[in-house]
């Protein structure tokens, strides 16, 4: 697998002051609230449900209609509506405000769900719908896929040599297929394997398990069917390549599988096991597995990892692999992705972090084959304007937004109702910075906002 939009109208910050009185402040608008990464892509939402994409396009998963054509700055595929995403090798699923589910890139095996495969058609470079409603959880694995309905029923599509659907057989299929009726409550897709949890706590898991990532004691001994290997108590789960994670409700943080860089986080390198073991006794708040590489954060909003970092994944300034979980940021962490061989974070002032190969872009920084082996900015947080007196009339607005992108700028004297005026429209710089400097009127407050228009 390694390999000009119309007007839109999203409204990035809206800020009043009265000319006579002007302090500098700020005022928030569209965070970041969601990171996805896959195998040379990246993914994130914004609170007004817009979904962006950039990195590797070979197979039209970044679903803006081109193909081919990678992007090392973060493009809008959808404006609005969207509230989750998931990221596989080289396919994206997406899910809407009314539940619809949607797909794009790679169906060489029918992981996109559409009914046709890799003898039909082997990519879609477009958003397509697959489920018209009442999808509430979505997954993506190398060439396969997961999806979760309103009533707990779990779904699955597309590759199956390893029994990775968990369907009784190791035939792929290219359309939507239930697995389980009901109870379902959590999924993760990994590479050949799956995990899901039920409403009792419980965690199932089917698939490869030429490591011992499914955790029931053996070793090379595929499962085709979910079998269940803890009863109770999970809380979350994540699946890599060849390695898996689940938290308990006390915090802890569990692995099995693969640890030939030291993913499980035990202290130990290339020593498998095909059981769960503890690798954090409590404090942990979320996971997320790469490749061969594994993060997590915890209660105070720390960030750790543990793993390969031959391409600066885990963040910590080197390129040298751990075996034991190392911190990489102190706090205000608040959401990870681990894609093969980069990794993402939020933090909690809706900033977008990465670090890790860059090759195709998918960090998003505006450059290819710098990898990043400390944390970057990718968005900062740019959801801010901040104002600046210039003498008496005059004010100077600075926001960052997405590097190379034209703003425009409008003001409007009254809130009720708006009357937006175009004053001027400028592009942010190379690092998204933007600045307009424009007299107010002296006579009454000023209302302003700033709005992407490309």
């Amino acid at each position: 697998m390694k390999p000009g939009r119309n007007l839109i109208q999203i409204w990035l910050a809206l800020l009043a002051f009265p000319v006579l009185n002007l302090h500098p402040s700020t005022a928030s608008a569209q965070p970041v609230t969601q990171v996805a990464a896959g195998g040379y892509h990246s993914l994130f939402l914004k609170s007004d449900g817009s979904l962006w994409a950039m990195g590797y396009n070979g197979y039209g998963e970044l679903g803006d209609g081109t193909g081919l054509i990678e992007t090392n700055l973060p493009e809008l595929i959808v404006a609005s509506n969207v509230t989750a995403i998931a990221a596989g090798a080289a396919h994206t699923l997406f899910l809407k405000t009314d539940g619809s589910l949607w797909a794009m890139g790679c169906n060489n095996n029918g992981e996109l769900g559409d009914g046709t495969d890799g003898a039909a058609y082997d990519s879609f470079t477009l958003p397509e719908q697959i489920v018209a409603s009442n999808v509430m959880a979505i997954a993506a694995g190398y060439e396969h896929s997961l999806f979760l309905m309103n009533d707990g029923s779990l779904w699955v599509m597309g590759w199956n040599q390893y029994g990775q659907l968990g369907d009784g057989t190791y035939d792929s299929t290219n359309l939507p297929e239930q697995i389980v009726a009901s109870n379902v409550t959590a999924i993760a897709a990994g590479a050949y394997s799956s995990l899901f949890l039920k409403s009792d706590g419980s965690l199932w898991a089917m698939g490869d398990n030429g490591h011992g990532q499914l955790g029931d004691g053996t070793d090379n001994n595929d499962a085709s069917l979910p079998e269940e290997i803890v009863d109770g108590n999970v809380t979350a789960i994540a699946a890599g390549l060849g390695h898996s994670l689940f938290l308990k409700s006390d915090g802890s943080l569990w692995g099995m599988g693969w640890n030939l860089f030291g993913q499980l986080g035990d202290g130990t390198d290339n020593d498998d096991t095909n059981l769960p073991e503890q690798i954090t006794d409590g404090g942990v708040t979320a996971i997320a597995a790469g490749w061969y590489h594994s993060l997590f954060l915890k209660s105070d909003g720390s960030l750790w990892a543990m793993g390969y970092n031959g391409d600066g994944e885990l963040g910590d300034g080197t390129c040298i692999n751990t075996n034991l979980p190392g911190q990489i940021v102190a706090g205000n962490v608040t959401a990870i992705a681990a894609g093969e061989y980069h990794s993402l974070f939020l933090k909690s002032d809706g900033s977008l972090w990465g670090m890790g190969w860059n090759e195709y872009g998918q960090l998003g920084d505006g450059t290819y084959n710098f990898d990043a082996i400390g944390p970057e900015q990718i968005l900062g947080a740019y959801n801010r304007i901040t104002v600046q007196p210039l003498g008496v009339t005059n004010a100077q607005l600075s926001f960052v937004g997405v590097a190379l992108k034209n703003y425009a700028l409008d003001r409007s004297r009254s809130l009720t109702p708006a009357n937006w005026i175009p004053q001027a429209t400028n592009p942010a710089g190379s690092f998204g910075a933007l600045v307009f400097t424009n007299p107010p009127d002296a006579t009454t407050n000023n209302f302003w906002r700033i709005r992407l228009v490309q």
